[in-house]
């Protein structure tokens, strides 16, 4: 039966019903179902083949933004359901200095959440020096830096040699995304991971927490 339910959710986001996938969520928690599973089977399975179809050009950007929405909302439902209980870790996440471009990174925001972390999302334009203290701060286990324009992409090293300055690097693992990255830019900066895309984002966070 369950099963059927968390169906019901994934066929919601995949045609973009906010609000249907906002009720079906709060009608399956109401019966006493775990949240990490609503969250597993039926929002990042949604998300997930969300992101299939984007990628093979069957669904476009508007089809992102709308699933991504119904996704952060049904999250806001579930989060109440978390109290108490130990996520997966925290994350700090925000656009480089410079860049004003945050629909990646909203994108992230909200399938990191749906997978269970706690996400400090710092907006846009962030200087180097409030990733640093909101690491410190929140006592993040990883930063996802965000850049999407090429002449904003050389302040996630400004970031990352912040953190070495003020002594956290070790402490946190960093991973960098954005349309003008690619594995070798991440690696030469001295990030963790490259994240390609949310659904790429939301799988090596869960690895570099786990070890």
């Amino acid at each position: 039966m369950e099963n059927q339910e968390f169906k019901r959710i994934v066929e919601a986001i995949l045609v973009g019903d906010i609000e249907k996938t906002k009720a079906l969520t709060q009608d399956i928690l109401n019966k006493g179902v775990s949240p990490h599973d609503v969250i597993e089977k039926g929002l990042m399975e949604g998300m997930n083949l969300v992101g299939d179809k984007f990628e093979n050009r069957e669904y476009f950007l508007p089809d992102l933004l709308v699933a991504a929405e119904a996704v952060k909302r049904a999250t806001e439902i579930i989060k109440p359901h978390l109290k108490g209980e130990k996520g997966r870790g925290t994350v700090v996440i925000g656009t480089v200095s410079g860049d004003i471009h945050d629909l990646g990174k909203n994108l992230v925001v909200s399938t990191l959440e749906a997978s269970g972390f706690k996400v400090v999302d710092l907006g846009v334009d962030v200087p180097s020096e409030k990733f640093v203290n909101a690491v410190k701060e929140e006592k993040a286990n990883i930063v996802a830096i965000s850049a999407l324009i090429t002449t904003t992409m050389l302040g996630m090293k400004d970031i990352i040699e912040a953190m070495v300055k003020d002594g956290i690097r070790k402490e946190v693992k960093v991973m960098v995304g954005g349309a003008p990255l690619d594995e070798e830019f991440a690696r030469k900066i001295g990030a963790d991971r490259y994240a390609r895309s949310s659904r790429d984002a939301t799988r090596k966070a869960v690895e570099l927490v786990n070890g």
